[in-house]
């Protein structure tokens, strides 16, 4: 098995069955020409070892692809047996982003499952001090919304072009900080993190090569910015999750769940 330095980066390692279902899209490939149609798929799964459940289009919030300053709305190509598929259309060089957000959805955990979300999506000790803190009957519901990215290159675009490094407006996004689709194994890439635009601090963030079911967890510092060596090729996932305890009588929580999904040469 290959060596990961992380420097100081914690290492948590997970069989994929015990991991938060994630919802990423994937690129049918993430380099093509000008001219080229390509399908997007979005997916859920336990880890992120393949395709695992279809999103149900009904759920989709927005769906589009940025290439400079134009937004075009995704094509919904219908679902497959464990993904909800969309296509675009790409005419120019560009660093392509692809977003889709979801609507929100709400989720109920029995007592028993608590202490391995919480451990699936790294919460802090202030959180557990926060469920802790709900008087007996304690009930989780919970209404989350998920938030997607990836990006592909169409043709050779210029060295100016920086549009993957804008954000998409998301509630909950990562941002990379270096072209994303020019990643060879053993670089570096930093992202900043940001919840209505404002950096996240401490913030976890998972990093996961296809295939994998280890993990590797970061934290933000005080502008919101991680970075990992990816020191495989392939696809990589990074992800993490913005829980917030809120008192209404339908709720105690809500969150954010935000993916981006890269190719490393």
């Amino acid at each position: 098995m290959k060596k990961r330095i992380f420097g100081c980066l914690s290492l948590v390692m997970a069989m994929s069955m015990a991991r938060a279902h994630d919802t990423w899209l994937m690129p049918e490939r993430f380099v093509a020409t000008p001219g080229a149609t390509l399908r997007f798929d979005l997916t859920s799964a336990s880890g992120f070892t393949g395709p695992e459940s279809a999103i149900n289009p009904e759920r989709v919030e927005r769906a589009f692809c940025r290439v400079g300053n134009e937004v075009i709305e995704l094509t919904v190509a219908g679902l497959a047996e464990r993904s909800l598929g969309f296509t675009a259309t790409f005419s120019r060089p560009s660093v392509v982003v692809v977003a889709v957000d979801l609507k929100p959805k709400i989720l109920e955990l029995s007592p028993d499952k608590i202490e391995l979300y919480l451990r699936e999506i790294h919460a802090g000790e202030a959180l557990r001090a926060l469920w802790a803190a709900i008087p007996e009957p304690r009930r989780w519901r919970e209404r989350y919304s998920k938030h997607t990215k990836t990006f592909v290159r169409i043709g050779e675009p210029g060295s100016e072009e920086t549009n993957w490094s804008q954000p998409v407006g998301a509630a909950l996004e990562i941002v990379p900080e270096r072209n994303p689709s020019i990643l060879r194994a053993g670089d570096v890439l930093s992202v900043r993190v940001l919840r209505a635009g404002i950096p996240m601090v401490g913030f976890a963030l998972g990093f996961v090569a296809a295939g994998e079911i280890r993990e590797h967890v970061v934290f933000t510092d005080r502008d919101g910015r991680a970075q990992a060596t990816l020191d495989a090729s392939g696809a990589w996932l990074i992800h993490g999750t913005d829980l917030r305890r809120v008192v209404s009588g339908e709720l105690e929580w809500e969150s954010d769940f935000a993916t981006m999904t890269v190719d490393v040469r």
